[in-house]
C-alpha cells in the first residue's frame, strides 16, 4: 500500500521488511531528519498537514496509521 511504499522510499528499506508495528527503534534509518523528511512525504502525498503533538506522538508506522485515518485518509492494507 502506499504508506508502505512512502516510508520503504524516505528510510531506504525493502518495503517487505515493514510491519505496522515497525519502528524507530527497529529501522536503522528512522533517525529525526528522516523522521522529517517522512512527515513532509506524507503531508504531501495526502494532501493533510500533522500538528507538532501528532508528529512526536508517532512511535510506530500503527501510530502514523491512525494520524492518517484520523484526518480522513483511506489507507488501503
Amino acid at each position: 500500500q502506499k504508506l508502505y511504499q512512502i516510508i520503504s522510499k524516505v528510510m531506504e528499506i525493502p518495503i517487505s521488511e515493514l510491519t505496522d508495528e515497525s519502528s524507530p527503534n527497529t529501522i536503522e534509518n528512522w533517525d529525526s531528519y528522516n523522521g522529517l523528511l517522512l512527515v513532509d512525504e506524507l503531508e504531501s502525498e495526502f494532501d493533510i498537514k500533522f500538528s507538532v503533538e501528532e508528529v512526536y506522538d508517532v512511535h510506530s508506522i500503527a501510530d502514523i496509521k491512525r494520524h492518517l485515518i484520523n484526518h480522513g485518509v483511506l489507507l488501503d492494507d
